[in-house]
């Protein structure tokens, strides 16, 4: 009877050390798997932050508004957008070409009659494009062929579109010889409360060339870099 009992306890106590065996397997188990979810929950979370990160960055630099100044400028042979260039290479400017809704003829004769007949009939030809934020701007370079002894009637068009009212504007010009004409005097009373610098004038010859014309005139009118 007694070596019965005895095996009894130890069929018992065997089967006791088994379920203690079992049971901290599926512990173990079950905290490796809430390790793989914590794993990946953490890689979500930081898949957000980056996410996050390359959604402020943008706004970070949208803040930086850039530029204070900038050239504008019509050029239909190519001689005042050289200048233009160099301008905006020496004074870190943005810049906007003016564009005709219509374009110009490409012939020469062809444009001199035009240019002539929008003078006679004070016209005012569209412009393509628009600037969007010209009150972020403090200085205005505006550059322009001579034609006829005046600024082409599209930089009319360019002055009545615009308030250039407390900024500084600086023109310059491109010609065979005729140079800035009144075309300065022309601007002032265009845009009275704007400070108007004084022009520069670069001959067609001289155009392909122009930084150092340009850099002279910088300096004189205190708008060098």
């Amino acid at each position: 009877m007694k070596k019965l009992v005895s095996i009894l306890m130890a069929f018992t106590l065997l089967f006791s050390l088994t379920a203690c065996s079992i049971n901290t397997n599926s512990d173990g188990s079950s905290s490796s798997s809430k390790s793989n979810e914590l794993g990946s929950s953490k890689t979500v979370e930081s898949d957000d932050l980056n996410a996050a990160s390359e959604s402020t960055a943008p706004e970070s630099e949208s803040a930086d508004t850039g530029s204070k100044s900038l050239v504008v400028y019509f050029s239909w042979s190519g001689n005042t957008e050289n200048v233009a260039k160099s301008i905006q290479s020496q004074t870190d400017s943005d810049i906007f070409e003016i564009v005709p809704a219509t374009p110009y003829s490409n012939d020469y004769d062809t444009v001199v009659d035009l240019a002539q007949a929008e003078q006679r009939e004070n016209a005012r030809p569209a412009i393509a494009d628009s600037i969007e934020n010209i009150t972020d701007y403090d200085v205005i370079y505006v550059g322009y062929p001579n034609w006829w002894g005046d600024m082409p009637m599209i930089l009319y068009t360019f002055f009545d579109a615009y308030d250039l009212s407390g900024k500084t504007i600086a023109p310059f010009c491109t010609s065979g010889g005729s140079g800035l004409s009144n075309t300065v005097n022309e601007i002032k009373g265009l845009e009275p409360n704007a400070t108007v610098t004084d022009g520069l004038h670069v001959g067609s010859g001289a155009s392909s060339n122009p930084d150092s014309a340009v850099s002279e005139w910088l300096s004189e009118i205190g708008l060098a870099k």
